[in-house]
């Protein structure tokens, strides 16, 4: 196979969380220029009306909270009505409360789980009957350095971290037999709205590029190749990982 065929995504049907802003917007920006048919899906429709209007390619927005785990299934649904059946899914909504333990309260441990974990799962589960029927299908979820390592007051976000680690592996365990693979890419410290705590702090910004072996922090544009490979036949013998894209933040 070339590799410009190894890479494409033409004429796939890609739905994105968290597409408002960040990472997600980036990767659903990412795949509609190269021809995929994208579905952008986060809560503020006119944050996603402004990306759609800006975004060459066929895109198609749906605004919703997936902290509600009651609506996922219609979420589901709603997002096979622009194009069909999706082809992909990429899990990058998220959310960080940022609390020390001993103040965790339930209202923020519950948001963290629902939207971090429950909302990737019950979402694909909805979708892989459709890429199961095609006999292909691309989940690509959405780890953290703190999948494996503790940070300061992340104790509810790293618990669902760690959780996206395992649940790709069992969703890869479940699903990837019929042709359905998943996979997660873990980023290191990219400035985005959910990162913005540790940027307002230049010291820490410095000190965390200082912990790379590449001597900076990421970029959105670092996350192309790596997010093109998982969507792709490039990727067609890769299941269950997590790919670290963290310049070496984890090597030191």
């Amino acid at each position: 196979m070339r590799s410009a065929s190894l890479f494409n995504v033409e004429g796939k049907i890609a739905v994105v969380t968290g597409a408002s802003s960040g990472l997600g917007q980036g990767a659903a920006s990412l795949l509609a220029a190269h021809g995929a048919q994208v579905i952008a899906i986060a809560r503020s429709a006119d944050t996603l009306a402004s990306w759609s209007e800006q975004t060459p390619g066929e895109t198609a927005i749906l605004a919703a909270d997936l902290s509600d785990r009651s609506c996922l299934a219609d979420v589901a649904a709603q997002a096979a009505k622009p194009f069909g059946a999706p082809d992909i899914l990429i899990n990058a909504a998220g959310i960080n409360t940022r609390r020390p333990a001993d103040e965790m309260t339930d209202a923020d441990w519950d948001v963290t789980q629902n939207l971090n974990v429950a909302a990737p799962f019950f979402l694909a589960k909805s979708m892989v009957p459709g890429m199961r029927e095609k006999g292909w299908g691309r989940i690509i979820n959405f780890a953290s350095l703190q999948s494996r390592r503790a940070f300061a007051n992340g104790i509810s976000y790293g618990a669902s971290k760690g959780a996206v680690e395992q649940m790709t592996r069992a969703m890869a365990e479940a699903w990837s037999a019929h042709g359905v693979t998943a996979n997660a890419l873990a980023p290191g410290f990219f400035h985005t709205e959910l990162t913005a705590p540790v940027f307002a702090d230049p010291d820490l910004a410095a000190r965390n590029a200082a912990q790379t072996c590449i001597g900076r922090n990421g970029q959105v544009r670092d996350m192309d190749g790596p997010m093109m490979f998982l969507c792709s036949a490039a990727s067609d013998y890769v299941t269950g990982q997590v790919l670290f894209v963290d310049g070496g933040y984890t090597a030191k």
